[in-house]
């Protein structure tokens, strides 16, 4: 049986939200994303992989977990929802679009965003880049984050939409 190692310590009410430093877990991120992109790749040989999320972006505080997006052509979509359904739990099913869905694995920190390429929801890799382009952005974000560090993880993330929407990408 493979033991499960988790990326950082969680407290254990999974409703507030906690941030850390992503440089003190870059290497384990490192080798998690890239043991999955191969695994993911395999799966989805027409998709993009990429790491997206706090832990993608230098300088941004993170929750610590690795957040995946796989772009998919629209043709592959509902096959790559009901083959990701397999892999992973179904996550916030409400936030889903005909363009978007999200799994995650708790047990080992993962969140995976599968999208459209070049649709409406194919945002998290500009999103990533913009961030990565604009360090007074993620000084911005890293602030907003802080306020809500041991707060409301459902709050934190109306908040954080809020913020992404208004970089306008």
């Amino acid at each position: 049986m493979t033991q499960v190692v988790r990326l950082v310590e969680r407290p254990t009410n999974i409703m507030q939200v906690h941030f850390i430093k992503t440089v003190d877990i870059k290497e384990k991120i490192d080798t998690l994303f890239n043991s999955e992109k191969k695994k993911l790749q395999d799966i989805f040989p027409s998709s993009n992989i990429e790491h997206i999320g706090g832990t993608s972006v230098p300088s941004l505080i993170s929750k610590g977990d690795l957040d995946i997006n796989i772009r998919v052509p629209e043709k592959d979509f509902q096959r790559s929802v009901e083959t990701l359904k397999g892999l992973y739990e179904i996550n916030q099913p409400n936030n889903w679009t005909s363009g978007f869905a999200s799994f995650k694995d708790d047990s080992r920190d993962i969140g995976v965003q599968l999208t459209v390429k070049d649709s409406a929801d194919d945002l998290f890799v500009p999103q990533r880049e913009f961030l990565k382009n604009h360090p007074e952005k993620v000084l911005e974000l890293n602030i907003l984050k802080e306020k809500f560090e041991g707060g409301d993880m459902d709050e934190y993330r109306v908040e954080k939409g809020k913020f992404f929407e208004s970089l306008n990408i």
